[in-house]
């Protein structure tokens, strides 16, 4: 069996664009598995500090609250569908178990709970964003 490394350069390419971590195509007879070990998203965010300017007040502000993070690998919707009421603002009282987001993974769209009580500080992610296991979501005061 021949190897095409253009797919697997092609696929790994893929793997920097939209920032993943692992990536499998398959056809016909033959399957390929790309993946990337990344420590965590906060350190690969540091690493690359020195060619975007760090805002320190942001990340003091990430350092002050309560950080909620995503369960598991999906993409993030703040509502639960197009055109409908967010589950969450800025500024908004929750409490623990209240829906924040709905984290599609496999066509499944799983609800997201508070795992506390507080006041919506920052949300972290965009909707329609892909995240990952363990990624800041939003963040509480």
């Amino acid at each position: 069996m021949k190897i095409d490394k253009k797919i697997i350069k092609e696929l790994s390419d893929y793997l920097e664009e939209f920032n993943l971590t692992e990536l499998e195509y398959t056809e016909k007879d033959t399957k390929i598995k790309v993946s990337k070990n990344n420590f965590s998203i906060n350190r690969q965010n540091i690493s690359d500090s020195s060619s975007v300017p760090v805002n320190n007040e942001k990340m003091e502000k990430l350092k002050s609250g309560i950080e909620i993070t995503s369960p598991i690998i999906g993409t993030a919707y703040h509502a639960p569908e197009p055109g409908a009421k967010k589950f969450i603002e800025v500024g908004k009282k929750i409490k623990k178990g209240d829906t924040i987001m709905i984290v599609e993974a496999m066509k499944t769209m799983n609800h997201v709970p508070s795992t506390a009580d507080g006041i919506v500080k920052e949300i972290c992610v965009e909707d329609g964003q892909p995240v990952e296991f363990g990624q800041t979501i939003i963040v509480l005061e």
